[in-house]
Formats: structure tokens, C-alpha cells, sequence
């Protein structure tokens, strides 16, 4: 048997496959063309709420906490891109969060809450407040094989919690989620919820079937079709901007204004008391939600290549884009976008499970991710880490992990010779 231990990108992410032309200096952080000087300027403004940090304290700015995991939410979406896992069990978690729930559902059908943390888990706490804990990730090797006998070393997270601060967690369910990208996410807004109904009801070859979320969406107070999130349980970016200003900086607003400290929580609570008011104006809830609409998708590199040419017809003919389509539909009288997705939930097997249900998607079930601008990772956000967990360190092991629904797929991937599945990493690179 070969054997050959594939680190990093794996086929080096099919970089010495193309020339990636010189980007425009932050290709994630483009506006939609066509704004007028008023939309300019609210994308602006916007874009300063996702950048500013917060504190805990007085004035514009203040209202952090009492409990947080960062100061802002650029933190977690560096330069409007992907979060990373830590390397090792010692390093912190800096663009990645952890939630939590208990067996069985919670309100509206969504993840039953901890009793004494919530559904995920702060670590720090503002003066006087004790953090949570900390999630601390260490790397078990798994070794996958190839149809041809070769084998390919796989890394899984082993997820541990130490420092707790308000007892054990006992009967957890958790699940590590890196930042994902907030580019084009308007676009995918706009898709019409009529279009992904159909989508879910179209048979699809390989006994793929996707499936629609149904989430609660605090701002409209209704259930909605999930859109946004790894396990699409989010229905839109204003809904994305109340739960993550609350979930991750502990800034309540008019839609949540309940603080996110739990009834054994009492500093947090006491801390919470003491404010005035909401802490995220509904201007600033707008605002911020138009920037997120108004972020461009990077266009695509390499169109013409004969290289790309040939990996785009190896993506089709592997299966891949019979859940990442290339197209998805836009209101009446605007084109197309090639997102290569299609907002649907996929049963993606075992070893990609997390044990925890999220409304509709079940433990194995993942949305699947848009492929824009991925190849752009490693020039924006310095790594070449995918999937939810930040596990497959470049594209081929991202899709080495892909089984269930997409098993066939990836079979006929792991069946291609070499140079073929450089040049599908290679496509899909250039996306």
C-alpha cells in the first residue's frame, strides 16, 4: 500500500495550478456596485458598528457584556472573512465560539439551553463578572483512504472546557464553529424563498436530498426559513446581527433585550440590572445589517484558463454541483448569482457530526457553504483552514471529510488521477 501523509493544503490547494491575479486591496470588503452617495455613506457607517470595539461602559461604544467571547465583530470574521481554530489545546480561541445546548427542544423548537450556561459559551466576563470557561481544541489524527490505497492523514477536534465558572457541564451538547465569511450575504438574502422550496422538492441524483430549516426569526417574531449559519439557523441578517451582537458580545437590543446571563448567574445579572436600556440602537441594528447586504461576493479568477475549464467540468461530473450549483436565482429583473450553493441542509455523514440538533438540522446535517471567494483565503485571512470546525487544512481535505449525501461525490473525486483533482481543486480555488 502507498502510503503519502498530505499537510496543509493538500495538491498545495492546487495553487501551482494558477496564477491567481492580483487581487483589489480587501477583496472582501467591496460594496455592491452602483450605490448612490447615500448608500456610500451608510455602507460606511455600517461598516465602522462591524469594526468598532466595544467596552463596558458609558456613551457610544459602551454596553459590552457582562458576559462576551470578543470586543467586536470583525474579531471573528477577520476582514470580513474566515475564522480560524486554534493550532493546539493552549492557544485560545480567537475567531471561533463554542455553543451549547441540552437534549430535547427548547422554545420555538430551536437548542434546549444549559441551565447554567446559556447556549454558548462566553469566556470572559466584564469587572466583576467571571467568564465561563474555556474551550480548548486538540488535534486527533485520522487516517482516510483513497481509492487507490493511498492514505491520507485527517485531523478531528477533541473539544475540552476548562475554568468553568458556574459548575460542570454535564450532559452537554456542544459544537466548535469557526467565523464564516459575511461577503455577498445580501445576494443570498435576496434569493426568493419560493425558489428554495423548489429546490428542496427537485429529486436529485445520489440520493441527495436537501432539506429547508425552520428557525425563529427574533426580529419579524415568526418562524422563517433558516438561511444563514452552518446549520442555516438564521433567517436573516438583521436576525444575524441581534443574536450575534447578544451571543458573542452581550449587546441586547429592541428584538433580544434580555441579557444573556442565566438565572445561576447572578453577578451577570446584577450587572445587566444596572444598565441603562438596550444596548444596540435599532439604527444601529439597520445599519449594520445594510452593510452586510451591500458586501460584494470577489469575482471569480481564471474564467477562460484551460486548466479551470477542465476542473470546472471535473466538479460537474463528480457530482459537486449538484448541491454547490453554480447559479441561484434574484428577484424578478436581476441576474443570477454564482454562489455554488444551495442554502439547503445535507446530511453530510458521521464524522462530520456534532451531536447537536439546531431546529430542523439534525446532528449530521450541514447548509451547504457558498464556494465564492474561497480561494481568496489564504491571501485574506493568512490560512487555509474549511468547514465548520476549521478541521481540513485546504481544500482537499475539506473534501476528503464529505460523506452521506455527498459520498458518491467524493468517491468519484478520490477515483480521478492526481493531475485530475488538481484541476478540480483548482477550480474551485478560482471561484
Amino acid at each position: 500500500m502507498r502510503r503519502v501523509w498530505w499537510r496543509q493544503a493538500g495538491l498545495a490547494c492546487a495553487a501551482a495550478a494558477m496564477a491567481l491575479p492580483a487581487a483589489a486591496a480587501a477583496p472582501f470588503g467591496q460594496p455592491l456596485p452602483g450605490l448612490d452617495e447615500a448608500g456610500r455613506a451608510a455602507f460606511a457607517e455600517g461598516r465602522a458598528l462591524f469594526q468598532r470595539p466595544w467596552s463596558d461602559g458609558p456613551g457610544p461604544g459602551g454596553g459590552l457584556g457582562p458576559l462576551y467571547n470578543r470586543l467586536s465583530c470583525v474579531a471573528c470574521h477577520p476582514d470580513n472573512g474566515r475564522g480560524r481554530a486554534p493550532a493546539g489545546a493552549d492557544e485560545r480561541m480567537q475567531s471561533m465560539l463554542v455553543r451549547l445546548s441540552r437534549p430535547g427542544r427548547g422554545e420555538h423548537g430551536g437548542p434546549r439551553p444549559h441551565p447554567a450556561y446559556g447556549e454558548q459559551l462566553n469566556e470572559d466576563g466584564v469587572a466583576g463578572v467571571r467568564g465561563e470557561g474555556r474551550a480548548a481544541l486538540r488535534w486527533l489524527p485520522v487516517v482516510h483512504r483513497l481509492a487507490d490505497g493511498t492514505s491520507v492523514e485527517l485531523r478531528r477536534p477533541l473539544l475540552q472546557f476548562r475554568e468553568l465558572g458556574y459548575g460542570p457541564l454535564r450532559g452537554v451538547l456542544s459544537s466548535a464553529r469557526v467565523g464564516s465569511p459575511v461577503y455577498g450575504l445580501g445576494l443570498l438574502e435576496a434569493v426568493p424563498e419560493a425558489a428554495l422550496h423548489a429546490l428542496a422538492a427537485t429529486p436529485q441524483p445520489d440520493g441527495v436530498r436537501g432539506r429547508l430549516n425552520e428557525v425563529w426569526d427574533p426580529v419579524s417574531r415568526r418562524m422563517a426559513v433558516g438561511r444563514f449559519g452552518w446549520k442555516a439557523n438564521t433567517a436573516t441578517l438583521q436576525a444575524q446581527v441581534v443574536q450575534a451582537a447578544l451571543g458573542d458580545l452581550g449587546l441586547t437590543s429592541d428584538a433580544l433585550p434580555a441579557p444573556n446571563c442565566t438565572a445561576r448567574q447572578t453577578a451577570c445579572r446584577d450587572k445587566a440590572r444596572a444598565g441603562p436600556g438596550v444596548d444596540l440602537s435599532a439604527s444601529e441594528v439597520v445599519r449594520i445589517g445594510a452593510y452586510l447586504q451591500q458586501l460584494a461576493a470577489p469575482a471569480p479568477r481564471g474564467d477562460g484558463d484551460t486548466t479551470i475549464e477542465r476542473g470546472r467540468r471535473r466538479f460537474e461530473d463528480a457530482g459537486c454541483a449538484v448541491c454547490h450549483r453554480q447559479l441561484l436565482p434574484q428577484p424578478e429583473g436581476r441576474a443570477p448569482i454564482a454562489a455554488y450553493t444551495d442554502l439547503l441542509l445535507h446530511d453530510l455523514g458521521r464524522g462530520l457530526a456534532d451531536g447537536r440538533p439546531d431546529y430542523r438540522a439534525g446532528p449530521r446535517d450541514w447548509r451547504t457553504p457558498p464556494l465564492w471567494g474561497i480561494g481568496l483565503t489564504p491571501q485574506v485571512n493568512e490560512h487555509d483552514e474549511y468547514l465548520h470546525d476549521g478541521r481540513a487544512r485546504g481544500l482537499f481535505e475539506a473534501v476528503l471529510w464529505h460523506d452521506g449525501e455527498a459520498r458518491a461525490a467524493r468517491r468519484r473525486f478520490e477515483r480521478l488521477p492526481p493531475a485530475q483533482r488538481a484541476e478540480l481543486l483548482a477550480f474551485v480555488a478560482s471561484r
